[in-house]
This record gives structure tokens, sequence and C-alpha cells, in this order.
């Protein structure tokens, strides 16, 4: 397959409502939409990469440079056969894991279209519907958080997240478990603990928490196995797991028990699926993570979600969670049961609206062979 055009689209949409981490307040997201043009096709990706080195070291401004000046020449005017060409003609490229990841996801969409398939069908999901639930930004007030959770279970979400932070935690958790004794409960912390920490997440031992994510350094696996190995909790890691080498050595380490897999922190769908099968193999179940993805980057987490190894409710709420208007169509819905309904049409199943991107669009880039 021939790779004819490329474009890049830098959008920022607002969010529904501001949405807090130990990282900061946010209350508009953006990101970079990946067009890909091969043979008459026409693939998307999205780069969950944010305004600032936050999160990731990589920003809307490195992940542009670096798709528009690496990662695209390597591909213009080349012949793919297979995702794997693509993770190979990249190979080069060190870290910037998001930036290659949007790309490749734009090859597996156009991919999916040429074969006549579903971009679950092509990865090769097994399931129409996948479990997800919400994730809980901090909020100004206890109260407020609770009216939150209370609002998320209405409309039907099944499982919760909360954020956490120095301050913001047992307090809060053991009020919301209070509150809600069977909810399905877990809770993040985006790397803001030290293992001196330990007691605050000893007494969350006795709530009944499906896991805690991520409670110390972003890059640490001795200390989160030194956490695990006093807590019955199940530690999950997140921001650690850049690659599939990565979640070969926090298992061999003993770092967690969980894995969440994000598209776009570990390079994309090839490496998403290598953890999947690794963790698979290893007994250790895996969820989806999200990054505030618009309907784009949503359909490639829904489509992922469906290999069977994901065995826990992911991050991967209804567009309404997120935008009151996307950049693509048709919007996911929560189905009563806490899912969402898996695309069965070709590609990821769903299709930019134009007007919608234009509007949002802070600028744009074509680059052709």
């Amino acid at each position: 397959m021939k790779i004819d055009a490329i474009a890049l689209h830098h959008v920022e949409l607002p969010l529904v409502t501001p949405f807090e981490t130990s990282f900061g307040r946010e209350y508009n997201r953006p990101c970079i939409l990946v067009e890909l043009h091969a043979e008459g096709l026409v693939g998307w990706g999205e780069c969950v990469a944010g305004s600032g080195p936050w999160y990731s070291y990589e920003t809307i401004g490195t992940a542009w440079h670096v798709i528009s000046e690496f990662l695209v020449p390597q591909l213009l005017g080349q012949n793919l056969d297979s995702p794997a060409d693509l993770v190979a003609r990249f190979g080069r490229v060190r870290g910037h894991a998001m930036a290659r990841a949007s790309v490749e996801a734009a090859f597996w969409d156009i991919l999916a279209q040429a074969q006549g398939l579903s971009l679950a069908t092509l990865i090769g999901g097994e399931k129409q519907r996948v479990a997800v639930g919400v994730s809980v930004g901090i909020e100004p007030t206890l109260p407020e958080l609770l009216s939150r959770v209370e609002s998320y279970l209405s409309d039907g979400y099944g499982r919760v997240k909360l954020k956490i932070k120095p301050g913001w935690d047992v307090q809060v958790v053991r009020a919301v478990r209070e509150r809600w004794p069977d909810l399905l409960l877990q809770v993040d912390a985006n790397s803001a603990y030290t293992l001196e920490h330990a007691p605050i997440f000893k007494a969350m031992d006795d709530l009944n928490l499906l896991l805690i994510e991520q409670p110390l350094h972003h890059e640490d696996f001795v200390d989160h196995a030194k956490l695990q190995a006093q807590l019955q909790t199940p530690i999950c890691l997140d921001e650690s797991i850049h690659s599939p080498e990565h979640a070969r050595w926090a298992l061999d380490v003993h770092a967690c028990k969980v894995i969440n897999i994000k598209v776009g922190r570990v390079g994309g769908l090839t490496a998403a699926k290598q953890i999947h099968d690794l963790c698979a193999e290893r007994g250790i179940p895996v969820w989806c993570g999200g990054m505030l993805e618009t309907n784009v980057g949503r359909a490639a987490n829904v489509a992922l979600a469906t290999l069977p190894n994901f065995t826990l409710p992911g991050d991967i709420s209804a567009s309404d969670r997120y935008y009151r208007e996307d950049v693509a169509a048709p919007d996911f819905v929560l189905n009563d049961d806490s899912t969402l309904s898996v695309p069965s049409a070709v590609g990821s199943g769903v299709s930019i609206n134009q007007s919608r991107l234009q509007a949002a669009r802070l600028r744009h880039l074509e680059l052709r062979a």
C-alpha cells in the first residue's frame, strides 16, 4: 500500500467539565489528528500528547515536530504491507511514543478499510461490547466530589476511578466507599507519592479497591515492588510502562499485579497488543486507559479493549463525558450495562466531521510524496 500524503491537524476542544489530577486542572484538550492517504483511502489517528510536559515529556509541540520532520519522511511514497513495516521504519526513533502511535493508528485504520474489516476484527478482538468506567478528577470539596460520583452513577457507569494526591486521598476514598459499599472503585495517583507514603496506601487496603494506579515515581519499578509486597490491593502501573520491554521488566520484579495499557503511551496498537499478550501469558489482567481522546482515539481504544485479556473496565467513557461536539462521528453511547458497543463498520468505525474539524483547528500541515 503506497503512502501518498499525510496531513496534520492541531485541534483544541473545550471539555464538558474541568478535569483535575495531581498534575493540575484542564479546561480544554488539545490533540493532533493525523490524516493518512493511500490508494484512494483515508485513515485517521490521534496523538494524545498534551499542552505541557506533565503526564509525559511529549507535548503538542514535540509531537508536531517529530511527526512532520522524522516520521512522515519515512513513509511518503513508500509501500507498506503491514503495521510491522511501519513500526520497522520508525525503529531509529527513540521515545516519542505518542507521535509514533498516532501515525500507526492512521495506518491501522486504512488497512482495515482496505481489507473490508472493522479495526477490532483486524487486531483479533473478540467482543461486541467493552466494559467501561469513568475517571473522576479532584474536586474543590468532598461534597462536590460525592455529587459528581452520584451523577456518573446515575448516568449508568458501573466503575469509578478517583484521582488522588497528598492531602486528597484516604478520607476522600473512604467517604466514597462508605456511600457506595458495592461500587467497583479504584484510585489513581499519577505518581504523586513516594515510598514514605506507604501508610497512606495501607490505610486503603481495607476499602476493597480494584487497584491503586501508579502511586510512585513515573519511571519506577523497584519502589513499586517494595510497596506491592506490603499491600493486598493490586498496584497497577501506567506511566512506568512505555513498551513491551517495560511491561516484562515490571512483571519480572513483581512491581505490579495489573497493567493499564494506553495506546499512545506504549507507542501504538502493535506494542499494545504485545503487552496484552505478555500479560495474558503471565496471568496479569489489563485494562485500557484514557487520555481524554476525541472519537478518533476513542475508536482505537474500544477496538483494543475487545482483546480477551482486557478483563477490567477501561477509562473509555461515552463521548458526551468529554465533549459537547466531537470532531468525529458517530458518538460512543453508554449502554445500560456500563459498556460501549464496538463499531462494526470497516476501519475504525468513525468519520471526521469536516466543519467541526475546521472550527476546532489551530494549525494544519499537508505533506505529499
